[in-house]
């Protein structure tokens, strides 16, 4: 073989590996290396210039206290009214954009584990609430799941309908929801988080009456976008005063979506005190086989009304038969925590727990783990302004997104009371 024809042999084995490399996945093969994972962004620079890994949990806490910073000054700025019973609709674009691969794997794919994740969440800061699902594909808006207070059947259906096609309507998602949305009764707050994919919108009439009929119904509208800013979706969240952003990555849609958990402020016609008949019925036996007027199914357990005696699977819920809201008593306790949060801790600067001259606690009030790293180096810690406890960032986070309390206050004003009956 000579030189030439042996040029020409590797010079085809070169473009074949090149063919290689472009074909898998439509990727080049720099592109694959970091397709999954962006390692670079895990990547700082110590004191002495050496690179070492970003610490995500340092990062994901000052994340949170920003938020909740935030969220304390907009409360103390003014004291504002909040919708405790709230009536939302997601409804989520499947049409062909969300099938886009700008997001990975997919929008749709991202949509989904976030929405997952915000129903559980939604009901765990909003259990007086219920959640329906609405999606969009081929220009069409369906009825996923009626309004109803199970997170698990609200997964379940949304999992068995991933499928993307066709256009989006965003007036034809809203005449929907709207029309359901005007059942609600006058106390109920009546809210729509739009999770828009696509870049336009096929409708078959005038949007703009869709929004005077939602604004005129009272009803929420917030959108969140995964391309880019679109008019009519900033028209309609200032129209009916709901909020419109835009995701820049996973992480950010995730922070976006979840800032929708907690109760938005009352919109002025509904803040108005009022009276709620409710219905606290008692759990029947599991052995005890009736019909549930919530599935039409022979079933054991479940609760009856105190008022018509029918069964229902699950709390919250209204009876279908007399119309009564049904809820349960810890239901009404952890929906008081948004009327008096807890205020923020304020950090503790790492001079102060290492400094001989301060004798501070070295231990987490909370979990009684040292706050000191390995080497008797300070980590991230917080004080309680009120009882002057300090608490690790793993309590600090626990405190304010589940408990609602802070241990010290409760233990002081414990031994208080104990105190004064003794005397």
């Amino acid at each position: 073989m000579d030189n030439g024809e042996g040029r020409r042999l590797s010079g085809r084995g070169e473009e074949e590996d090149d063919e290689d490399d472009v074909d898998d996945g439509g990727l080049e093969a720099w592109e694959r290396t970091y397709a999954d994972e962006r390692s670079w962004e895990s990547l700082q620079e110590d004191e002495s210039g050496l690179l070492r890994p970003i610490d995500n949990k340092a990062l994901y806490h000052a994340q949170y206290r920003r938020r909740l910073r935030s969220l304390a000054s907009s409360n103390a700025a003014a004291r504002i009214q909040k919708g405790l019973i709230r009536y939302l609709y997601i409804v989520i674009d499947l049409s062909r954009a969300a099938s886009e691969t700008d997001f990975r794997p997919s929008r749709m794919a991202v949509v989904a584990k976030h929405v997952e994740a915000f129903i559980r969440e939604f009901f765990d800061q909003n259990p007086l609430s219920q959640i329906g699902l609405v999606t969009v594909k081929d220009g069409v808006a369906n009825c996923l799941t009626d309004l109803g207070g199970s997170p698990e059947s609200h997964i379940k259906a949304l999992m068995g309908k991933l499928e993307c096609s066709g256009d989006s309507s965003l007036q034809n998602a809203l005449d929907l929801v709207c029309g359901y949305l005007e059942q609600i009764p006058s106390y109920g707050h009546r809210e729509v988080l739009v999770l828009n994919s696509a870049l336009s919108t096929c409708d078959p009439g005038d949007i703009m009456e869709t929004i005077e009929k939602c604004k005129k119904s009272k009803v929420r509208c917030s959108v969140i976008g995964l391309s880019a800013e679109i008019f009519i979706c900033k028209h309609i969240c200032q129209e009916t005063g709901g909020l419109y952003s835009v995701a820049i990555d996973d992480s950010h849609f995730k922070e976006l979506i979840l800032e929708h958990a907690p109760p938005p402020p009352a919109i002025a016609e509904f803040a108005i005190a009022n009276l709620i008949k409710m219905g606290f019925p008692q759990r029947a036996a599991e052995n005890v086989i009736s019909i549930c007027l919530c599935h039409k199914e022979a079933r054991g357990g479940g609760y009856t009304c105190p008022r018509c005696k029918a069964r229902v699977c699950e709390l919250p819920t209204e009876c279908r038969i007399c119309g009564l809201t049904l809820v349960s008593s810890p239901h009404l306790a952890r929906s008081y925590h948004h009327l008096f949060p807890i205020a923020p801790f304020d950090e503790v600067a790492p001079l102060r727990l290492s400094s001989s001259q301060h004798k501070l606690p070295k231990s987490c009030f909370g979990c009684r783990q040292s706050l000191l790293n390995p080497g008797n180096r300070p980590s991230l810690s917080v004080e309680c302004p009120k009882c002057k406890q300090y608490f690790c960032i793993d309590c600090d986070i626990y405190i304010h997104e589940s408990l609602h309390n802070c241990p010290g206050c409760e233990s002081f004003r414990h031994f208080k009371t104990v105190g004064s009956s003794e005397e």
